[in-house]
């Protein structure tokens, strides 16, 4: 059984068909990237696999039960969610934030334990920001930001991480550091499913790739196999060459900025990219 199945879900907002029979699953340890342009139902997806906007047909499925018929609380032990942009009304401390992640294991009422405050240490630590515990949370950097948020996803106990756009506006350095990290987790079994504009980034450390388009599904597979030259041009309608890099890494560089000769391996034929297109 699948740890997460989508089951063609479709939803919209006033009658605006958003996602439309979408389907796939997340096997447990996976890193699954979801490729997409703007407006293509890649941020509305994840909302409904966290179970905050139920489906019109279809449903997410948590190991056989439907997310959107699961206590709020069970499902926050379990999926972890990790937005773009993360803003709070009061200067808390990381440790602050890193510690609202053991909030789905309390009461209404409740004081942080020594053992709560052990977890959010260990996690910091494990993502080597323990030096920042003390530090307002509103005056470190993005990347270390979104380190204290993937902390704060440890603290919670859960073993999915569902991430929209993670690296957005990061710099190059911490763009790389937040990868590592992301495939750190995932070989200690974490499963991440997360959204990204960067179709290198999901050959890096994804195992699998969906890509969308006006929110339906047009690949999904390997993410070596779908990321591919012919369904970029389909995705993006824009020609992108797909590369070897030294040390086995691939690389994606738009055909538009550099001439065609300099690229290897299959080309994309006229024919083919008006068909694709159409």
């Amino acid at each position: 059984m699948s740890l997460m199945t989508v089951d063609h879900v479709s939803y919209g907002y006033s009658r605006k068909p958003v996602l439309r029979s979408v389907r796939f699953s997340v096997n447990r340890g996976e890193v699954v990237s979801l490729l997409g342009p703007n407006g293509s139902g890649k941020t509305t997806l994840l909302k409904v696999m966290l179970g905050l906007y139920r489906p019109e047909s279809g449903q997410v499925l948590l190991e056989g039960r439907p997310v959107c018929d699961m206590p709020p609380r069970e499902v926050a032990r379990r999926i972890a969610y990790v937005p773009q942009v993360h803003r709070l009304a009061f200067s808390y401390r990381v440790m602050d934030v890193v510690l609202m992640g053991r909030m789905p294991h309390k009461p209404f009422f409740f004081r942080y334990s020594g053992k709560d405050e052990e977890m959010a240490v260990r996690a910091m630590e494990r993502l080597s920001i323990a030096h920042l515990k003390d530090r307002p949370y509103t005056e470190v950097s993005g990347g270390e930001r979104q380190l204290a948020l993937i902390a704060r996803a440890l603290t919670q106990g859960a073993d999915i991480f569902i991430m929209d756009e993670p690296v957005n506006g990061l710099d190059y350095g911490n763009q790389i550091r937040l990868l590592k990290q992301i495939a750190d987790l995932a070989g200690n079994g974490y499963t991440f499913i997360k959204t990204t504009h960067f179709p290198e980034h999901a050959l890096w450390v994804s195992d699998r790739v969906v890509m969308l388009r006006d929110g339906q599904v047009i690949a999904d597979g390997d993410a070596g196999t779908v990321t591919s030259e012919q369904n970029l041009y389909r995705l993006y309608n824009t020609r992108v060459g797909v590369m070897d890099a030294a040390g086995g890494l691939r690389v994606c560089v738009p055909r538009a900025l550099q001439g065609r000769e300099a690229f290897s391996g299959e080309r994309i034929q006229d024919d083919y990219c008006y068909r694709a297109a159409s």
